[in-house]
């Protein structure tokens, strides 16, 4: 079997990931190995940790960064998704006192998964999932914004679903199956 470090230390990110990657030995990032976040963009973020892992671990590494980018907040919290509060609930109030005053409640998943070799970026690739936020946290699965965000083709939260429907549907599972191709041809060697 194959081993892949996830360039993560998100729990939450590591579980849907390892629910996905059957067939590999999904490692989460080495604690205590730091990645400062100074890209511009979710892409260069995701290539930074990337490389960094793979280089320190010597195996090949996915690195992802991910954020909501809410409409009527011009963006936001978009690269700070994560940071927008010490808690998922301080991030979910943060958010709902935002949109307090809005009608548009639009907004949207991204995330940019990159995976490397310890020597270079191997694929690139990116998930959109659009959705809207509700006025009120609703179910019970998934981690940070998933109470909120609202897909409506299922007409349900994030939160809501199981994990083979978020996997369908969200944009990690997206990016995931963009990337499958080239984890299972690297799988073969």
């Amino acid at each position: 079997m194959s081993t892949l470090i996830l360039a993560t230390g998100n729990p939450g990110k590591v579980r849907e990931l390892r629910e996905f990657l059957t067939g590999w030995d999904i490692l989460p990032k080495p604690e205590g190995l730091e990645i400062e976040e100074t890209g511009a963009t979710f892409l260069e973020n995701a290539r930074l940790k990337a490389l960094t892992v793979a280089q320190a671990t010597g195996h090949w590494a996915v690195g992802d960064d991910s954020g909501l980018e809410v409409f009527a907040l011009d963006g936001q919290p978009g690269l700070y998704s994560a940071r927008w509060g010490q808690s998922d609930q301080e991030r979910l109030q943060k958010l709902l006192l935002a949109l307090t005053d809005t009608q548009d409640r639009r907004a949207r998943f991204i995330t940019s998964m990159v995976l490397a070799s310890p020597q270079e970026i191997l694929v690139e690739v990116e998930g959109i999932c659009d959705g809207k936020i509700l006025l009120a946290p609703r179910g019970t699965g998934g981690f940070g914004y998933d109470p909120v965000f609202y897909y409506p083709p299922l007409g349900l939260t994030l939160a809501e679903l199981t994990i083979a429907q978020k996997q369908q549907v969200s944009h990690r599972g997206q990016a995931l199956r963009r990337l499958l191709p080239t984890l299972q041809t690297l799988a073969t060697l």
